[in-house]
């Protein structure tokens, strides 16, 4: 299929697709008799693969690092394991702290019309209300 197409399927531009070439996340494309590149099902793997990765927040060098070392090291299951697994586990991380986030947000809405100060001065007041019982 033409790039066109493979943009298409992928959801992605196809600038994106080139810059994806460029830099060495899919392998260089092949081409036909008139130049265009033509996309195959590995390529649309890759593709998907390299959407699914920068969705979980991969950095595009991490995920040429990865690509690199699957394509130049048949035997580096290890090593690919261990970049996956590290992305899985900053995941985890982000999504803790966004739970975080999420419950105190939810408290905020929950009692928002028990708030008697504006939010945002809520830590000078905690922090003079502690100033003041020190003098007490």
């Amino acid at each position: 299929m033409n790039i066109k197409a493979a943009s298409e399927r992928l959801a992605v531009p196809k600038e994106t697709l080139r810059y994806w070439e460029s830099c060495g996340l899919l392998p260089p494309i092949p081409r036909n008799a008139s130049g265009y590149r033509e996309y195959g099902e590995a390529e649309i793997k890759w593709g998907l693969f390299i959407k699914a990765m920068r969705k979980a927040g991969m950095s595009v060098e991490r995920l040429v690092n990865f690509v690199t070392i699957y394509r130049e090291h048949q035997d580096s299951r290890a090593a690919q394991k261990s970049l996956l697994q590290e992305q899985y586990d900053a995941l985890l991380q982000q999504r803790t702290e966004l739970d975080r986030t999420l419950n105190y947000l939810a408290y905020k809405l929950d009692h928002f019309e028990d708030h008697v100060l504006p939010f945002l001065e809520e830590e000078d007041y905690y922090h003079l209300r502690k100033q003041s019982d020190r003098r007490d």
